[in-house]
């Protein structure tokens, strides 16, 4: 599977992911060949451009649930973008975001299983309406696992829909900086915005103002983390915020875009938890019981170097599952400290698409059936 940027896309080309439109119409499927037309719409999505399959490679599995993903994400997408330019250039209420928040709530947080938490590449342009989106399928999902009330369900879902609108104003030159690029003067611009786009916030959501300080909190912690600074404790806390935090947080240490290297998801989970005291156990808990990480039949790579296939998980610590060393074929239960407390995986080893590499064949010889 490659990455082919859209300047570089030929007639001819086999889609390793479909391409849906606004209303969620699956426009082009899997395995299909990309025409002038196909060209022409990546261009008009905006998209910065597509994974495509080598010549040879078959086509890999994908499950009507990740299909489904796809689709709800691309066209929550679409629909995240044109109601917070709407909320931000007409002062509209918030009745759209409404909408997608119940189908978010609907679709991910009343889940009683695991789900492949797939990342899409982000553009420039739209890599806050797809942070938006992604923060609030990971809130719901946490807050079912935290069984969270409904009223807090919904408003730690509509913060992560909109918190971010005051990132709309931030200037171009900005909008690909992060970590080391950001100097004294830019963090303080984002951070200005950010706090300036809560005048949007409490417009649009006038009838519930509990939104409005929990946005307010999540940007004040964001800016404390961003800045490895105590928090600013004044005035209520929200539990909510610390939910969409951690959520935030982890989406924007895993997005894949063209122009950031990002963090695994086992890196991700492990600086959560090595930093308690900055995200509470329980909800980075929540968040590794919602999201596959590590899969039997993943191919990982411990600490030592060495290679291995997941065969079980370990439900009590996600980094020290039982696996199979491909050196010499020996099976290690990572969660006997006695004897492997050395041990760890480092990392989990993907396709291009952020997609886990299932050995299927493999865990068949062990009896584990996925």
């Amino acid at each position: 599977m490659l990455f082919i940027r859209q300047e570089k896309l030929k007639e001819g080309m086999r889609l390793a992911k479909p391409i849906y439109n606004k209303k969620g119409v699956l426009l082009y499927d899997r395995n299909s060949k990309l025409t002038r037309q196909g060209i022409e719409s990546v261009h008009n999505f905006g998209l910065i451009g597509l994974y495509i399959l080598e010549p040879a490679e078959p086509l890999p599995p994908m499950s009507e649930e990740d299909m489904e993903f796809e689709r709800f994400t691309m066209m929550s997408t679409f629909a995240i973008e044109d109601e917070l330019r709407a909320i931000h250039d007409k002062d509209k209420n918030d009745s759209g975001l409404e909408q997608v928040a119940t189908q978010v709530i609907k679709r991910y947080g009343h889940l009683d299983h695991k789900i492949n938490f797939v990342q899409s590449l982000r553009s420039r342009e739209d890599k806050y309406y797809k942070h938006a989106l992604n923060t609030a399928i990971l809130t719901a999902m946490i807050a079912r696992k935290l069984n969270l009330k409904h009223t807090q369900l919904h408003d730690a879902v509509m913060t992560a829909l909109i918190m971010d609108i005051g990132m709309l104003d931030i200037p171009d030159e900005l909008r690909d900086k992060t970590g080391d690029e950001l100097s004294e003067g830019d963090m303080e611009t984002i951070e200005r915005l950010s706090m300036a786009g809560t005048q949007y916030i409490g417009q649009a959501c006038s009838q519930n103002p509990v939104i409005k300080r929990i946005a307010v909190q999540v940007i004040r912690e964001m800016k404390a983390y961003a800045r490895n600074e105590a928090a600013d404790k004044a005035g209520k806390s929200y539990y909510e915020a610390k939910v969409v935090k951690l959520a935030a947080i982890f989406d924007n240490m895993t997005a894949m875009n063209d122009y950031d290297e990002p963090s695994s998801e086992i890196s991700a989970i492990r600086f959560l938890i090595e930093n308690d005291e900055m995200f509470e156990p329980e909800i980075t808990e929540a968040l590794v019981k919602s999201i596959n990480i590590v899969v039997p039949g993943c191919s990982v790579e411990l600490n030592t170097g060495e290679k291995a296939l997941v065969i079980n998980e370990n439900e009590r610590n996600i980094l020290k599952p039982i696996v199979l060393t491909f050196s010499d074929n020996k099976i290690i239960d990572l969660g006997q400290e006695l004897i492997y407390g050395g041990l760890y995986i480092k990392d989990v080893m993907k396709t291009m698409d952020n997609r886990c590499v299932v050995d299927k064949s493999a865990l068949a010889g062990f009896g584990v059936n996925v």
